[in-house]
């Protein structure tokens, strides 16, 4: 027999060798991968080979292919084996532990990862019921060797992720297993601790070997220490965690320690249990701690891991601190918080980028603890924080570049610019956040830190650095030093203020100071864009100030509106620069953020501000069409404190006077009706052949933008009072509802009336343009123009956007995107307005004659071209949120239903046509085309969303016209019923009442979007939308073919969805309340249910009746909805990952939870016989 097992052997290493040799052929390979895999399938002789190229003899990759076959045997085998021949392979693993390996320095790990595999598997199968003495066997090995110690702490390290963290085992072998190790853990801890301790002592008198051991034992104890009960932890004075603190001065140990110290105080659990963690505030602990913290180290990897989990640590310690100190348990602010903080402001200081971030989270759960945040030494580290916040808040570090200590560490952690940036945006807000509560504790600190650093850079003279703009000399580019310096104090100061004027009293607040830093900011002169746009942010920032002394107003306004017109280089037809244009735009916001937060304050301005705005209109030069309409939504801002309905809509018709005469206007109403001449008239029709070539049409665009930008501009912003009573003194209240709500009426109403069937013209025009007929008439330079944005694409991709120089390149490097840009922005703003037009004019736009029909007429004109991305369902939910009830049958009903019927064939196939696509591609596509598949894709997910969100406001808008019935039912019964149980009966009657007629499109969009594949949408839908719809019609007669969908509709969702859990569990829910619900007037369910593949018949038998009795008691619900589960298992999908994973079968071992069942006749037994036997709790438990 020796001589065919050792041929066999020979075979299998030329294979295994032929597999890892670089030169090997791909076909040679696989012939040889094919040999073995059907020798370990198939062969009898699997395990004699195996040990035999397991022996040391042989190479470690030969050796390591051996211990595979052993271990396969054992997975796939182990069933079928006598009990001799388990006995001799356990046996023979057991030699393989104590002989079978090389000294511990010499020895592959993989070898030694490979040999714990198989004793952890036969652990799974064996312990403890036919191994009893394992544990023992251990403890034994360690005995042997260094290279024996470190094979143990393999094999429980392996066992108790295995079973506990990936629970790769049946559920009673698992129960077994973590039953049996929670019984020995307290002498599982001390022996680990032994052995740590042990190997740690050999190891400082420089044994290499020993400090295998120990990184393996610490290792091994980062296992536990996640699962175990808090009491193992910190037994004997937490003796283990001081341990772990010593340790992390050791350069070879420290990682490990600071991984199982970051394990063992993240544990969550009872506050008592956790109050021990405190003695980690100790003098000795926390001395160590703030040691490895402060010590200097360069770019090593292993030190830098160390240095993020050690500031991991101190994180999950401050959360620990913040969860105690306040609580029941009298835990007081500990003595050495101080050195703690250190600790921490160390990372928070440190050049990493990564490690800064870490901590700001901490920072801000310290500043806002109630208790923690009065204490002094906190007092102090706030100022210090702040100081700090002014040199980490600059943005450097770049991986790109070498200009500071952080770009090495840059180009550890992120992979590119992009990555950083986006890191640092996220960074910068929780500081913000951290910045703004600090603020909160000293205040004025704040605001004198904050003053110091304004005052400063105003002083200091611009440095372009090496990274100046491309496109003018002498100026800043966005990565120039000056220009990320400023960047960070205008951050840092908006920050500071925007909190102090919140939490400081009135006369508290230090005005003089204020106004003496805001004529400082008003005083400075700069031509540089990216500063002049920060100087901007500062004044907006200290603005609060000027309501104090309201006769500095003036100047305030002309240093802002210079920027509105801002030019850097006077009369010069080139394409403003991105930064220029900011810079307008960014004045712009200044202004009406002013307007919008301040207008009463802003009020006595109004006529010098108008004849301002009048001066600017009157040169076509001077500003953009968009910074006309921003100028426009300020002074309506302002308009809206003339509380006189009058005053107002005379002046928001003057304003609108010149867009409604073009608006209105012959040639322009010939333009917005016909495709093909609006087409003409935007040049979209012209070929272009030289990029340079003047934009003929470019001024036709513009008018159209600039009348619906205003239209758009008077919507968002135009209002009646917010005081009722100032509403009824202006004229604004027309009457009042049934309930007695008043009913408003806006200035903006009448002039805007006259706009909308141009707009709705327009919209129908836009629609049609993704006809075939209208695309053709696309000239050859602008085929592209109705594609997606690269905006768009990237928002959808989830792609940070290019950030380094923007700042000087054009918004629109060519004709054709800037022809792309005004049909995107233009089809955008036409909705924007659709949907604002009814919270804004209320009863005036409802009352429209025949609106349903123009909406549909225009809005949902060929739908069916119309590309996902142009798709706004958002609208149609402000337009259903803000109707009012007395509209619902005349507008919502012929509105939605077309609109539902639409959808859910539009859906429907786009995501039949997805999966015929994923089905049928088995080549790599050109990565452009599996770009636009991918943003296709994801584009439907986000119509889905925009779908469900529409649905789940439906309801809803129910809820006014619910309250009014509400009132009028309590009034008459007295209030028997509570206000939400007849609201609630109200809102589903009304809601079936009045879209029964679309009631049948919403349930079919709602279920056949379970099977979709977006597992957000369909979490949401099961959980929220589908019972909600059908239980309403649960008392209908519905078709058995109705009920036979709707039922296989929840299995399909579970199919596709049913490995994630959230997904699971609504999913669940949904099916056992449509059975329990349907199940006795449906036989159709449980035919549906005997299709289940591999369902227990005589349970589901079982369950049945009893839904069909409804016998099950509300304490037996959980244990109802286990079975459940358990039944319809077999629908659920498995990921891609497992589809075709071989099954590992580990056979049940008699249950270690059995107990004798008592003898329920108490006579049988007289020796117990008795009153007080028979009322005992033993008793009672049989």
């Amino acid at each position: 027999m020796a001589e065919p097992i050792r041929a066999l052997c020979d075979e299998l290493i030329k294979a295994v060798n032929v597999m890892m040799e670089a030169e090997s052929s791909q076909t040679y390979r696989l012939e040889a991968l094919k040999f073995i895999e059907e020798f370990k399938e198939k062969s009898p002789f699997c395990v004699e080979c195996g040990l035999q190229l397991a022996e040391k003899s042989q190479t470690a990759v030969v050796r390591h292919f051996g211990l595979q076959i052993l271990e396969h045997v054992v997975k796939f085998k182990w069933n079928d084996m006598a009990p001799q021949e388990k006995l001799q392979l356990k046996n023979c693993t057991m030699g393989l532990l104590s002989d079978g390996t090389h000294p511990i320095l010499q020895e592959e790990c993989h070898v030694k990862d490979a040999l714990s595999r198989i004793v952890v598997e036969m652990i799974k199968r064996e312990w403890p019921q036919h191994w009893p003495d394992m544990l023992k066997e251990m403890e034994a090995l360690t005995a042997m060797g260094d290279a024996q110690t470190e094979l143990v702490m393999l094999v429980l390290l392996r066992l108790a992720e295995d079973v506990i963290t990936f629970q790769t085992l049946p559920t009673q072998r698992r129960r077994d297993i973590q039953h049996t190790l929670t019984q020995n853990m307290d002498s599982i801890f001390t022996f680990l601790l032994g052995i740590l301790q042990l190997h740690v002592n050999e190891y400082k008198k420089m044994a290499k070997a020993h400090w295998r051991v120990g990184v393996a034992t610490l290792n091994t104890l980062a296992g536990y220490i996640d699962w175990v009960a808090l009491v193992h932890i910190t037994s004997d004075n937490c003796h283990l965690l001081e341990i772990l603190c010593l340790l992390l001065s050791e350069p070879e140990l420290q990682l490990e320690a600071a991984e199982c110290l970051l394990i063992a105080i993240s544990r969550k659990g009872k506050l008592e249990e956790r109050k021990p963690f405190m003695v980690l505030f100790d003098e000795v602990a926390m001395n160590y701690i703030l040691s490895a913290a402060q010590s200097s180290g360069g770019i090593v990897e292993r030190r830098y891991t160390f240095l993020k989990r050690l500031c991991q640590v101190l994180c999950a310690l401050g959360s620990q601190i913040c969860s105690l100190v306040g609580s029941d348990f009298e835990v007081q602010v500990p003595l050495n918080l101080d050195k703690y903080m250190e600790a921490l402001f160390a990372f928070t200081t440190h050049p990493s980028q990564l490690l800064r971030s870490s901590t700001q989270m901490t920072w801000g759960n310290l500043f806002r603890h109630e208790i923690l945040s009065k204490d002094a030494v906190v007092g102090q580290m706030a100022i210090k924080y702040l100081r700090a916040a002014r040199i980490s808040l600059v943005k450097t570090g770049f991986p790109s570049k070498n200009d500071c200590p952080g770009c090495e560490f840059s180009r550890v952690d992120f992979d590119s610019d992009e990555d950083f940036n986006c890191s640092f945006n996220s960074f910068r807000a929780q500081q913000g956040e951290a910045v703004r509560l600090a603020c909160k504790i000293v205040p004025f600190e704040a605001f004198q830190i904050a003053r110091e650093w304004v005052q400063y850079q105003i002083c200091t003279p611009i440095d372009t650095g090496n990274t100046t703009s491309k496109t003018e000399k002498g100026l800043c580019s966005a990565l120039s030093l000056t220009a990320v310096q400023w960047d960070a104090m205008t951050f840092f100061t908006e920050s500071v203020l925007g909190q102090l004027f919140k939490i400081l009293e009135k006369e508290k607040i230090p005005i003089d100071e204020g106004m003496e830093l805001l004529q400082m900011v008003v005083n400075y002169e700069t031509r540089d864009p990216l500063i002049l746009s920060c100087v901007l942010t500062i004044i907006s920032s200290l603005f609060p100030f000027v309501t104090h002394q309201p006769h500095f107003l003036p100047q305030v306004l002309f240093k802002i509106f210079p920027s509105i017109t801002f030019e850097l280089v006077e009369e010069c037809k080139a394409p403003r620069t991105r930064a220029v244009k900011n810079l307008r735009r960014h004045a712009c916001s200044s202004i009406i953020r002013i307007c919008r937060d301040y207008s009463d304050f802003m009020l006595p301005c109004f006529d010098m501000m108008y004849e301002h705005v009048k001066k600017l209109f009157s040169s076509e030069l001077l500003l953009t069409q968009m910074e006309k309409c921003a100028l426009m939504e300020a002074l309506i801002l302002i308009s809206n404190q003339f509380k006189d309905y009058n005053k107002q809509k005379a002046f928001l018709k003057e304003l609108m006077a010149p867009v409604t005469a073009q608006w209105l206007s012959e040639e322009m109403k010939s333009v917005l009706l016909d495709p093909a001449t609006f087409l003409a008239y935007v040049g979209a029709d012209q070929v272009i052949s030289d990029a340079d070539t003047e934009d003929q049409m470019g001024i036709n665009r513009s008018r159209i933008s600039f009348c619906v930008n205003t239209i758009l501009g008077v919507v968002k912003r135009a209002r009646w009072p917010a005081n009722p009573e100032e509403a009824k003194a202006g004229g604004f209240v027309v009457s009042t509802a049934s309930d007695g709500a008043p009913i408003y009426r806006n200035p903006c109403a009448e002039p805007l009336q006259a706009l909308l069937p141009n707009l709705f013209a327009l919209i129908r025009t836009q629609n049609n343009l993704f006809l075939s007929e209208n695309i053709n008439r696309l000239s050859k330079t602008f085929t592209r123009v109705y594609d997606i944005m690269d905006v768009e694409k990237n928002f959808a991709l989830g792609i940070p956007q290019p950030l380094l120089d923007a700042y000087d390149s054009s918004a629109y490097r060519n004709i054709a995107e800037r022809m792309q840009g005004f049909f995107s922005s233009l089809y955008d703003n036409c909705y924007h307005v659709l949907g604002n037009a009814g919270p804004c004019m209320q009863q005036d736009f409802y009352a429209i004659e025949g609106l349903a029909e123009q909406i549909v007429g225009s809005a949902f004109t060929h739908l069916d071209s119309v590309p996902d991305h142009r798709l706004h369902l958002r609208v149609f939910g402000q337009l259903v949120m803000s109707c009012p009830h007395d509209y619902y049958d005349s507008l919502l009903n012929p509105l939605l239903g077309p609109l539902f019927t639409y959808l859910l064939q539009v859906i429907l196939t786009s995501y039949t046509i997805s999966g015929s696509i994923a089905q049928e591609e088995d080549e790599a596509y050109e990565e452009n085309h599996v770009t636009q598949e991918v943003v296709e894709e994801q584009l439907l997910r986000l119509v889905t969303r925009e779908v469900m969100d529409l649905l789940s406001k439906l309801p809803l808008c129910m809820c006014s016209f619910s309250s009014l019935i509400t009132f009028f039912i309590q009034k008459k019964t007295k209030a028997l019923l509570t206000c939400f149980q007849v609201k609630m009966f109200f809102t589903l009657f009304f809601f079936f009442f009045f879209f029964k007629d679309i009631y049948m499109t919403l349930l079919t969009i709602c279920f056949n979007s379970l099977s979709w594949k977006d597992t957000i949408n369909c979490q949401r839908c099961a959980s929220v939308l589908c019972w909600t719809l059908l239980k309403q019609v649960l008392g209908c007669n519905l078709l058995p073919d109705a009920v036979t969908w709707l039922y296989t509709s929840v299995l399909k969702g579970l199919q596709m969805h049913g490995q994630h859990e959230g997904c699971n569990a609504a999913l669940t829910q949904l099916a056992l309340f449509i059975y329990e619900s349907l199940r006795p007037r449906y036989n159709e369910l449980r035919f549906i249910m005997n299709q289940i593949p591999d369902i227990h018949v005589e349970a589901l038998e079982q369950f049945d009746q009893k839904t069909i009795q409804s016998t099950v008691s509300k304490a037996g619900e959980k244990k109802k909805r286990e079975q459940f589960k358990r039944l319809i298992a077999g629908t659920v999908g498995k990921p891609l990952g497992q589809q075709f994973k071989k099954e590992v079968h580990i056979r049940n071992l008699p249950s270690l939870f059995k107990k004798p069942k008592p003898t329920r006749d108490i006579l049988e037994n007289t020796d117990t016989a008795g009153l007080i036997t028979l009322f005992s709790s033993d008793h009672d438990n049989c």
